[in-house]
């Protein structure tokens, strides 16, 4: 399992490629485990970066630009998250023109200092200042820049889901020790804002020997929280798979009995469109990304209420749950990427 910018990425890109443009995406090397050049159409290029947690994003970004500047002669660079652009300047600076895709508000995320949220919205306010285009991908970051920094031509392009994959084959789940439907499935990196201590803590609670409750994810690098999660899931009989793709991610969505997206903070969460692509109920904490894909509202628990959680965790497991069906019509990647093609073939006219 990637993280969500990462999948929107693969999912984007490749499609892009297949109206023709030429597209390289450029790598973070110490984090990347194949050795891959290209990928359906897309150019990889992969660029050493600094282990310093601080300065890795901001390096890595710089290095970037000047590589798409300098070595690929680019005519468009595409930014993604609101770190990677407080360099916007500079590329605009190198006479490329920027698109920024704003991903959320990430100096709201618990794990960053004072200085790194400064940063972060420095990032946030020089992309929505310099970049020549800017995308939301959802309703709420729309407004939000519209009424911080008065960027009303912003261009709404949503997060995709693909169409889920089913596999009825359940060898990976006798290796990590579950049966189908026997049990509550989650997904992302183990980082404070995820909450995922808050949803280990309310599963406990259950007392459950039946139904396990299995957690696809890690850390990118380990601190002392994810550490503490880690000894905290193995206490109470939790399952990690650690970070998984292809054919195990879509075992575990297939067979889960339902998913669980506990996070403090989101922009619009693919782990939650994708567990709706596959028709499962879902549990999720009551924040404003979570109410832009219009959910029923028993669905919802009190943001970082462990209690709550518990005995929404209990009515789901007492109820005979049948799989849902979700409106994702606006989710759909190859809209999505002619959406974004356009703004391209805007910007090189």
């Amino acid at each position: 399992m990637q993280g969500g910018i990462e999948t929107h990425c693969e999912e984007l890109f490749p499609r892009i490629a297949e109206k023709g443009f030429h597209i390289t995406v450029v790598r973070r090397k110490n984090f990347i485990k194949d050795q891959l050049t290209t990928y359906k159409g897309v150019f990889l290029y992969d660029l050493s970066n600094l282990k310093k947690k601080s300065l890795e994003t901001i390096v890595h970004t710089f290095r970037a630009i000047w590589f798409a500047k300098w070595k690929l002669n680019a005519d468009i660079i595409h930014i993604h998250a609101i770190g990677p652009a407080i360099l916007s300047p500079i590329a605009r600076l190198f006479n490329m023109k920027v698109v920024f895709t704003h991903h959320g508000s990430d100096y709201e995320r618990t794990k960053w200092g004072k200085t790194a949220k400064f940063i972060l919205r420095m990032g946030e306010r020089l992309g929505c200042k310099f970049a020549n285009e800017v995308i939301v991908i959802s309703n709420v970051i729309n407004e939000h820049i519209k009424q911080k920094y008065k960027r009303s031509d912003a261009n709404l392009i949503y997060n995709g889901v693909p169409a889920p994959v089913m596999v009825n084959d359940t060898s990976y789940l006798q290796v990590i020790g579950v049966e189908s439907q026997k049990y509550i499935f989650a997904a992302g990196r183990f980082v404070p804002e995820k909450n995922f201590h808050t949803l280990i803590a309310a599963f406990a609670l259950l007392h459950q020997t039946d139904v396990k409750l299995v957690i696809a994810g890690d850390a990118d690098i380990e601190d002392n929280y994810s550490k503490a999660l880690k000894q905290m899931a193995i206490k109470n009989g939790v399952i990690l798979t650690g970070f998984v793709k292809g054919i195990r991610l879509q075992t575990l969505f297939t067979h889960a009995k339902f998913f669980v997206l506990p996070s403090l903070h989101e922009g619009l969460p693919i782990a939650l469109l994708e567990a709706m692509s596959y028709h499962l109920p879902v549990i999720v904490s009551d924040i404003p990304a979570t109410h832009t894909v219009d959910l029923p509202e028993d669905c919802y628990f009190s943001l970082n209420d462990e209690n709550a959680l518990f005995e929404l965790l209990h009515k789901k497991l007492s109820s005979d749950l049948s799989p849902v069906s979700y409106n994702l019509e606006k989710y759909n990647w190859d809209t999505i990427a002619e959406k974004t093609a356009q703004i391209y073939k805007s910007l090189l006219k």
